[in-house]
């Protein structure tokens, strides 16, 4: 995949994670403020001040979060952004470091 392609693929992933994390937070009532950055970033604030940071790495090809518990990197496969350590799913793992960091459960 060249670049292009891959800004394109990540760009819309990201703007499909921000809806989809605003609409599953606040039906879950969890207090997060979600702020897009210029360059691909998704800044979400939680209520303690912590912080999860989802942006796009062009020159991987990933999409990479940093979250309080770690960095993750997750590849463009089969149709899904797949965790490059683990095989955990995007979706999957976010849902897991929200809910780790919100005091919430949240399932994406």
């Amino acid at each position: 995949m060249d670049e292009a392609e891959f800004l394109d693929l990540a760009d819309a992933e990201m703007a499909r994670l921000e809806e989809r994390i605003e609409s599953t937070l606040d039906a879950a009532d969890i207090d997060c403020d979600i702020e897009p950055q210029a360059g691909g970033i998704l800044q979400l604030t939680f209520e303690d001040d912590s912080k999860i940071i989802i942006n796009r790495h062009a020159a991987a090809r990933e999409i990479w979060v940093a979250a309080r518990s770690g960095g993750f990197h997750f590849k463009y496969a089969e149709g899904k952004w797949i965790g490059t350590r683990d095989g955990e799913e995007l979706y999957r793992a976010l849902s897991r470091l929200i809910s780790q960091q919100s005091g919430g459960a949240v399932v994406l």
